[in-house]
């Protein structure tokens, strides 16, 4: 390289977007306030983990914030098989069971169904599919409580009022509409070449679904399952109209634990009984977490 050129080089300096500070004035505001609201959430989270590791003489010295001087997991043992729920003494456990029980079949149920439906708009255009679409909408947006008792009725009908089957039938029908969105929405942003080169090639309705819709569309389905499974297992209004004591979900049996007022208020006992609950959601959640972002992402590039 000639010297001149160096030289020009040299009095210009260095090209490019100017590097920004660390601790500049925005990132201050925006890292603080990120702070500010994390620090906001986890600390009821943090209350209950170190409520539920003590005693009740060391809970009733007043202060929740300090960690537990002794840890306990007892609170955590009678929240799970003692604490009493009127008649009952066997704590979570029959309530955990019983909404595995609900969960896993209206998930499964709910997500196929929807995942059909929402296929079927998106790439096989029938008559009356406009129309059928909107019907699912509106019901994506009726209140619950609206169709409370015609459910209680129609139940009730069918023979299926105060069982796990009929609350499974429940679930799946209210999941249908937002699921059968997301995944319509989710089809259409799929290539249509991809569609029409299957049906060039002889695949039928089934075929292109189980061929090639089904293997892209792993971040849509877990987007389902973690909003399905959220919803299930943290329902209380359905758990408390539509089953009977022996058939409660968890969420039930927590508020009975919580609100009883047999005895001395255990708060380390509901802090745990609360956690427990709450573990199932969280850990799908965690577990899955970038696949639920892609495809909410996916799913809202079309609509």
């Amino acid at each position: 390289m000639a010297p001149a050129a160096t030289a020009t080089r040299i009095e210009t300096g260095p090209r490019g977007a100017k590097p920004r500070k660390t601790f500049s004035r925005r990132n201050i505001f925006l890292y603080g306030t990120l702070i500010v609201v994390a620090v906001y959430y986890l600390l009821p989270l943090y209350v209950m983990v170190v409520t539920s590791l003590k005693g009740m003489p060391e809970i009733r010295l007043g202060n929740i914030f300090s960690p537990p001087v002794e840890i306990t997991f007892e609170p955590w043992v009678k929240a799970w098989s003692q604490a009493c729920t009127g008649l009952n003494c066997d704590g979570l456990s029959r309530g955990f069971w019983n909404s595995v029980r609900i969960t896993v079949p209206s998930v499964i149920l709910s997500i196929a169904l929807a995942s059909i439906n929402g296929y079927a708009l998106a790439n096989w255009r029938f008559k009356g599919a406009d129309l059928f679409f909107t019907i699912l909408i509106v019901g994506a947006f009726i209140p619950y409580q609206v169709m409370i008792y015609p459910i209680v009725i129609l139940l009730r009908e069918i023979g299926l009022y105060g069982s796990l089957w009929g609350l499974v039938i429940v679930h799946s029908i209210f999941g249908m509409p937002i699921l059968t969105l997301l995944f319509r929405n989710y089809f259409t942003s799929v290539p249509e070449e991809l569609f029409k080169a299957a049906r060039v090639d002889g695949a039928g309705f089934w075929g292109i679904y189980f061929r090639i819709m089904l293997p892209m569309s792993l971040p849509i389905f877990v987007v389902a399952i973690i909003l399905q499974v959220t919803g299930i297992w943290n329902d209380f209004l359905f758990g408390v109209v539509y089953t009977r004591p022996d058939t409660y979900p968890m969420t039930v049996q927590l508020n009975n634990i919580v609100n009883s007022v047999q005895g001395v208020k255990e708060y380390n006992v509901n802090m745990a009984a609360t956690i427990l609950t709450g573990l199932v959601p969280l850990i799908v959640y965690f577990a899955s977490g970038k696949l639920f972002v892609r495809g909410i992402a996916a799913g809202a590039v079309k609509g």
